[in-house]
């Protein structure tokens, strides 16, 4: 996958307030900020470079009050450790823009036992045509 680079201005004219400080400054939306997702069959994308991220059919309802799939597309997504708040965790970001879109926890369901919960402000939706 191309890396997409841009400067901090361009990002800042680019997102809304909310996307940049979560994908760019690494911060958290709200829980239960983005219950309207389309439940049909669709892909889940980068708001940042458009990238491909999640297929709705890896979508389920963690009860975790943001956006949860048990898988990314291949090669959609990187991993980092995450040291913040007194805690280690997993942070996922695009692997295309380096957005940082969530954190992977392992409570998810089978196939993969994986939790992919993602910022709802992080990802746009494209439904299948």
């Amino acid at each position: 996958m191309a890396k997409i680079s841009k400067t901090d201005a361009e990002w800042r004219e680019q997102l809304s307030d909310l996307a940049y400080n979560v994908t760019r400054k690494h911060g958290t939306e709200r829980a239960g900020s983005h219950e309207e997702f389309p439940k049909g069959a669709g892909v889940f994308h980068c708001v940042c470079c458009g990238a491909p991220l999640f297929d709705q059919s890896t979508k389920y309802e963690s009860g975790s009050g943001w956006p949860s799939f048990y898988a990314p597309m291949d090669g959609a997504v990187g991993e980092s450790e995450d040291r913040k708040l007194f805690m280690r965790r997993t942070e996922v970001h695009c692997a295309a823009c380096e957005a940082h879109l969530g954190h992977v926890f392992h409570d998810g369901p089978q196939p993969t036992g994986l939790r992919y919960c993602m910022n709802g402000v992080a990802l746009r939706f494209e439904p299948e045509e």
